[in-house]
């Protein structure tokens, strides 16, 4: 095998840390939940939090937040769509089974990869044959859901999940406006738009703010929300997708399932089946195996 470059050095880790500590949403959000705090608080303050730390963290080494009217409209889209795929996964687990949409919402790689095509940089079959075997491998992990009623209404809500986060990633990957911005200010601002638009749909739902959020462990993980799959998971992705590409770093997200099916099991009690066991080393496996076909 051929040494792998520095971009792939960099890339592959920041890719897998993505995944990982996305994952991590179900380990912190869960507990908010069962305590009666709305979706919409939750996201807020797991924004606000976000925001407010790598605000600090900015100053602290004197970084400049300026930008110009251009990188301004890019980040903004970039904050709007990040926000809502996170706002049409948490629609889609009113009307479908979490393993569903998790499954459906990991559609985006093959997006990535398709939208790619359009732009004419086509993934090498390596990245292809990877896909199908992570995308595979999900749907392995997720078996069962198949005696439950499925709504149309949740199938949409993930599909549109999976789309934009898709567009987050390849703009990140191909917007010339942007490519001088620091990961660390691109997620600032991205995570700055999210903060805002969960605060109004907060006052537009009339969802309390401080219900179910009582006592130091609530706040503690509001804290984990916001430092790991939020300030880390961001900034990661942009890594990962800056150095080795938008589809070789959604490929990597097939770690966010992973985690949080181990987190389900380890920490909720969760069953793991057989098919759990069998597609996260499918998914392993492939992602692999694309890292060593695809040194560049």
């Amino acid at each position: 095998m051929a040494k792998l470059s520095r971009n792939a050095i960099i890339g592959y880790p920041a890719g897998i840390v993505t995944g990982i500590t996305y994952g991590l949403n179900p380990l912190f959000a869960k507990p908010l939940m069962n305590n009666g705090a709305s979706t919409e608080a939750i996201l807020f303050f797991r924004y606000g939090i976000a925001v407010v730390l790598l605000g600090a963290f900015l100053l602290l080494k004197k970084e400049s937040f300026r930008i110009n009217l251009r990188q301004a409209g890019v980040l903004l889209g970039l904050g709007l769509l990040y926000t809502a795929s996170s706002a049409f996964l948490f629609e889609a687990y009113k009307y479908i089974a979490s393993g569903l949409a998790t499954t459906l919402v990991f559609l985006f790689p093959v997006m990535v990869a398709i939208i790619m095509v359009f732009l004419k940089v086509v993934p090498s079959w390596p990245v292809w044959l990877s896909i199908a075997a992570t995308f595979a491998g999900v749907m392995i992990m997720t078996g069962g859901t198949g005696k439950e009623a499925i709504d149309p209404t949740g199938i949409w809500f993930s599909i549109a999940s999976a789309f934009v986060y898709a567009l987050f990633i390849v703009i990140i990957n191909r917007s010339k406006a942007i490519s001088s911005i620091p990961n660390s200010l691109l997620t600032f601002y991205a995570l700055s738009v999210g903060t805002v638009f969960f605060l109004t749909r907060c006052g537009l739902s009339g969802a309390e703010l401080l219900t179910g959020l009582d006592g130091g462990m609530a706040w503690a993980n509001l804290l984990g929300l916001a430092i790991l799959p939020t300030i880390v998971s961001t900034a990661s992705l942009a890594i990962a997708t800056r150095n080795i590409g938008a589809t070789k770093a959604s490929v990597l997200g097939v770690f966010e399932p992973i985690t949080a099916i181990l987190v389900g099991t380890l920490v909720f009690g969760e069953e793991l089946t057989p098919n759990i066991i069998a597609g996260i080393l499918i998914s392993i496996v492939a992602v692999s195996f694309m890292i060593m076909l695809t040194k560049r």
